[in-house]
């Protein structure tokens, strides 16, 4: 076996140490920051739903501003985005390369996506349940954990198990300006110096954690569905 993988993925083999590794800070970038979008985009999107017009907390100032906001910062390319927030980035984890320096700009690329997600997710909820739960004296706050959290449970963690996977490929795309990672060691390596088995491994690799997040996510739908 060790000398199939030697004659067939020879610069792979050399690289085993790095490779594990990447695998590590991919995960890393995709667990810590995918905390800080689930809650935040969470957030937005209960806000989104509750503040626009017929909304529970109607807020139509609220409203406009989060959804303006959100349509600015889906608008920019991703790439693009993380040479705008490398102050930021700079300011709050005193770096702007490798793992560290990937979570700014990943938290702050995913979670409007995130948050667009979460609120269609909501806007499935049957709006007759909604008024009942209102009309039987239950407060704003009980509305959002007992009626749109609890019963949006299958919609969000199908919005959640999107998320996941575009985040994913984000913490790819980031490797391309140092953030390291998957991407970082296919394109320094696979791409740059043209070692296609590292490419291939790569590629294979990350196919393999989206399958597992869809079927995890398309698991939790499944049980949470009435």
């Amino acid at each position: 076996m060790a000398e199939l993988l030697e004659k067939y993925l020879p610069n792979l083999m050399e690289r085993i140490p790095e490779f594990l590794k990447s695998i590590v800070d991919t995960l890393k970038m995709v667990g810590l920051s995918g905390i800080f979008v689930f809650v935040l985009g969470v957030f937005l999107g209960v806000l989104l739903i509750t503040t626009k017009p017929g909304g529970i907390l109607e807020k139509n100032a609220v409203y406009q501003v989060i959804d303006k906001v959100i349509n600015a910062f889906r608008s920019i390319p991703f790439v693009i985005l993380i040479s705008l927030l490398l102050p930021l980035t700079r300011a709050i984890v005193h770096t702007s390369i490798g793992v560290k320096g990937a979570i700014v700009p990943l938290v702050i690329g995913t979670i409007p996506f995130f948050a667009r997600q979460v609120e269609a997710a909501l806007a499935q909820i049957d709006g007759g349940v909604v008024e009942a739960a209102d009309a039987l004296g239950m407060k704003p706050i009980d509305i959002i954990f007992k009626v749109y959290l609890r019963e949006g449970i299958p919609a969000l963690s199908r919005a959640t198990t999107i998320t996941a996977i575009n985040l994913l490929g984000l913490t790819a795309m980031a490797g391309a300006v140092g953030a390291g990672g998957l991407g970082d060691f296919a394109i320094r390596y696979g791409h740059n110096r043209y070692m296609t088995d590292i490419t291939w491994v790569t590629t294979i690799v990350l196919i393999i954690f989206v399958c597992i997040i869809q079927i995890v996510g398309n698991f939790i739908a499944k049980r949470s569905t009435h």
